[in-house]
Parts: structure tokens; sequence; C-alpha cells
């Protein structure tokens, strides 16, 4: 059989820790090959060695029969291999076509020839179904199109093998499903695709063979059709996974949040809030569904005190906190598993202990009259690590240096463990896998039975439907509807999410079984 890529036997080690220990990977040419392990069993370790990042301590990679030596990425470029990385690498105040072109810039008799790689970024586009604009900036574009930039820049160096690193991870369900026919695309045209993903059921959808790793070791590879989720998972993290949610009927109390008319502007004054109202309170789960870019950065940011409220009020345990300082905020009782891990969740170049004390670091024991007490520091990270399964090598290891999924474990850990009365948690799943998010849903209910108020936002719409008592809907910056599970189900909340109002969606839902009763009679 003919491959284009074979790591036969590849090893990577860090120290005395085997990252990748003895993986064989195989990719047929015109094939999806999907490469599944658990937060920190080695898959990005695995593919930034076949992109040159790494280099391997034992093994061989032969690229379409040759054995060679990735030394660097510019290698990978030349033997035609891309690679799209989870967090993306673009300079948000360049455009699409400067981001893409950087590194590689050609000139025309000395000076950068933009128009004619523009106009190549255009062609490239329009190929591929990728509908970029070459003259837009990054910073200006959603995060789904961002990504196709990303792709952009590897089909505009050439690649026919493409490594994607967690592709999905910050898409809408709509995006998602975009980029999935973009793959198919791809490799209908003759290009070459590993994907590392979490998402089982994506695996399922798109992938031609999967391989699966465990803590390093490669467990083996399956024929995706001749697989399914539940042996995937158990697999994955060697013992079988619950996909339902398990959780009792909830209790609600006294309210903690109350959002009342709040209005929230942009840097340029645009209103991303419009006189939303909110309510949270003890012994339940509300989740906010909606589609990327409705507001919910801005009601998040505005409830932390990360951004300022023009109008309105945000309430936590009856007490004003509009527009008080983030700490000061946080010290009313308020726990906030941030959306984007490496902006407001982490100091990456600070270590595994260091992060786990960020936010109660100035309170004793961590610390008295101004100083540090760093035994005290690093047994509270010992037991945090070890209750939240966070994969490391120890509390003086750095947060960069963890996967994504072990960094966003470390940041849940370290607000549940604070017992807040209010906790936060933005896209709580976001790169976990099966296990991990089994795990992070039984700790959110727990806060919930343990008398908390618990405010979900996510954009995984079994999620939202699995984890929340209360679920309320938001559009262009209100909330439009709040319904309970039992009551509605993923096709009504998606009319809801795309600005219809819950009676609108309830009319069409009763319009919908009418006509279904009147078809079976006939």
């Amino acid at each position: 059989m003919d491959y284009v890529i074979e790591m036969l036997d590849v090893s990577k080690k860090f120290g005395n820790f085997y990252a990748n220990d003895r993986i064989t990977l195989q990719l047929e040419k015109g094939e999806i090959h999907a490469l599944l392990g658990e937060n920190g069993a080695g898959k990005s370790t695995l593919m930034n060695v076949l992109f040159g990042l790494y280099q391997p301590d034992g093994g061989e990679i032969r690229v379409r029969g040759e054995k060679v030596a990735i030394t660097d990425p510019n290698v990978a470029n030349d033997l035609g291999i891309g690679m799209v990385h989870q967090h993306f690498m673009l300079v948000e105040n360049l455009t699409v076509t400067e981001n893409i072109i950087l590194g590689s810039e050609p000139t025309k008799s000395g000076m950068l020839n933009i128009k004619d790689s523009a106009k190549k970024v255009a062609e490239i586009s329009k190929a591929y179904g990728l509908d970029v604009d070459p003259h837009a900036k990054i910073e200006d574009i959603s995060v789904g199109m961002q990504q196709r930039v990303e792709i952009l820049k590897t089909l505009y160096r050439g690649a026919d093998i493409l490594i994607f690193d967690e592709p999905t991870a910050s898409l809408t369900p709509q995006e998602i499903e975009e980029l999935l026919n973009i793959m198919r695309k791809l490799v209908a045209e003759g290009k070459s695709i590993i994907i590392i993903t979490h998402k089982l059921q994506e695996i399922m959808s798109v992938s031609n063979k999967v391989t699966v790793i465990r803590k390093g070791k490669g467990i083996g590879t399956v024929i995706t059709a001749e697989t399914n989720p539940e042996e995937l998972a158990t697999l994955m993290v060697g013992r079988q996974v619950t996909f339902k949610t398990e959780k009792g009927p909830s209790n609600p109390t006294e309210e903690v949040l109350k959002v009342e008319d709040l209005v929230v502007n942009d840097y340029r004054g645009v209103a991303k809030l419009k006189g939303l109202n909110l309510s949270v309170r003890r012994g339940e789960i509300v989740g906010i569904a909606g589609i990327d870019g409705n507001g919910q950065s801005e009601l998040i940011e505005a409830i932390t005190g990360l951004t300022k409220v023009k109008s309105g009020k945000v309430l936590i345990n009856s007490v004003d906190v509009t527009n008080k300082k983030p700490r000061k905020i946080t010290e009313t009782g308020i726990g906030h598993i941030p959306q984007d891990r490496h902006k407001h969740g982490l100091i990456l170049d600070f270590s595994v202990g260091y992060n786990a004390a960020l936010q109660s670091y100035y309170h004793e024991p961590f610390s008295k009259k101004g100083i540090m007490n760093y035994k005290e520091v690093n047994e509270k990270a010992k037991s945090l690590i070890e209750e939240f399964d966070v994969r490391t090598q120890g509390v003086d290891e750095l947060a960069r240096a963890l996967s994504g999924g072990n960094q966003q474990k470390l940041i849940i850990g370290r607000e549940i463990l604070r017992n807040p009365d209010l906790l936060i948690a933005a896209l709580p799943t976001r790169g976990l896998d099966v296990g991990a998010i089994e795990f992070i849903h039984r700790r959110l209910i727990e806060q919930r039975d343990s008398g908390k108020a618990v405010l979900l936002i996510t954009f995984e719409l079994d999620e939202v439907m699995n984890v929340s008592d209360r679920i309320s809907v938001i559009y262009d910056g209100t909330i439009v509807g709040t319904v309970t599970p039992q009551e509605t189900n993923e096709q009504a909340l998606g009319l809801m999410m795309a600005g219809h109002s819950k009676d609108a969606v309830s009319k069409e839902q009763i319009a919908a079984r009418k006509d279904g009763d009147e078809h079976h009679v006939e």
C-alpha cells in the first residue's frame, strides 16, 4: 500500500518523560485520518514532530516512501506538509493576504507585490469554496473565517498533506459543518488530511481511519466505518464513558445573579447588549445558548468587570457591582472560567503552581503581609492537579507546556475550588476529551447541588441541553426566550438562536405536529 506519510515507531521525550513512545501512524493519499487521545496523550506533540517543530528521539518518518529528516517547518513546507494550529498564528492588524505571504513575501522589481498575491489568494479561496476576502483585516473577521485563512496559508504554500490540530474547538455548529465540508472537498481534490479532535461525532462523520493513542503509547488504528463512538471512547480513556449527563431535579432558591436592562457598547460605540435581562438562582444551572457573536462575550465581561456597562445593572447577592473593578467583583463570590484560556485564564510563562493561586495569592495562607508562602501555593496546586487530573510533570512546569485540555482543567479546578456563589463557565469543555467532559459536567452539577449558582455559556447544543436546568437563548444582544430542556429540543433552540421568539417557535412546532398528524392520517 502507498502511504504519503509513515511515522514508524516515533518517540519524543522531554527530560525522562516520553510524550510519544514508539507510535506508528500511516496516512494514505486522499484519506482523512483522525488522531484521537485524551488531553495530554501526546497527539499535538506527534504532529509537531511531523511538522518539524520538535525533533524525534527515535523511529523514522517517511514522506511518499522516502525517509526524511524534518528539521524545521520550512522543510515540512518544502515536502508539501502544512499545519493548521489550534491557536491561530495570525497578526490581527494585518490583512488576510499579508498574513498568508508573511515570511515568504513575493517582490516585483524589488517591491512587495501585494496585488498579485491577493489575486492568487482569491483564486485558491474560490477553488476550494473558502469564501475569504483577501483584503479583510484579521481583527474584523470571525474565528471561523480566521481558520479558513490558516487553511489558505497552507494551500498557498503548496501543501497537499494538511494537519488540523483541534480545528473545531472554537467554532459554532454551523462553522463546524462548513469546515468538515471543506475537508471533504480538499481530499476530493487529492489532498490528504490528519485531524486531531476530541469530538467523536466529527470523527465518525468525516474520517476514514482513526489512530488512538493513550498516555503517549499507540493503542491501534481502526477503520471508522467499522467502529462507533462508544468503542472509540473506551479505546481513548481505557474505560466505559457515559455520554448522557445524570442529574436529579434542581431545587432553586434565592437569586444570586440579576442582570437588569444591560446595555454594553463595543469600542466603536455600537450596542452589543441591548437591554438584556437575566437571572440565576442558587441550586440551578442556567445555560446561555446562541450563535457566537450575539453578545455572549460582552455579557460575561460586563458581569466580571472586564468591560464597561453603559446602562443597566449587575447585582450579585443583591449587591450592585456594576462597573466595579474585576477583583472587587470576584470577591463578592464569583468564579470565572473564561472563554479564552490564554488571554484571560492563565499567565502562560508562570508555573502551574502560580497559576493555581492566581485568584487567591494575596490571601492567607498563600501570603502574609505581602510575603508569598510558596510552600502553601504548591501544596494547593498539588491537590488541584490530583483532584482534576491535570496531566503535568509537576507544579514547577510552565503553564505554556501543558496541552490545551490540561490548561483548561487547571483553570476549572482553580475556580471550582474557590467555592464561589456564582460560577460563570464559558465554553468549559472546549478542547476536552470525552472523559474530561464527563468529569467537568459532573463537577458543575455538584456545584448546583451544593446550593451554588452556575451560568453556563456554550456553543454545544447537546451540552446546553444535557447540563442546564433552564436555557436562556441570546440573539442580537437580548434574551429572546427562556425554556427548560424538557419543553424544547435542538431544532427549536436553533430557531430561537436565529432570532425567532419563544412563542413563534412554539406555534411553528404545533403547526409542524399538525401537518405530521394530517400526513399520517392520509
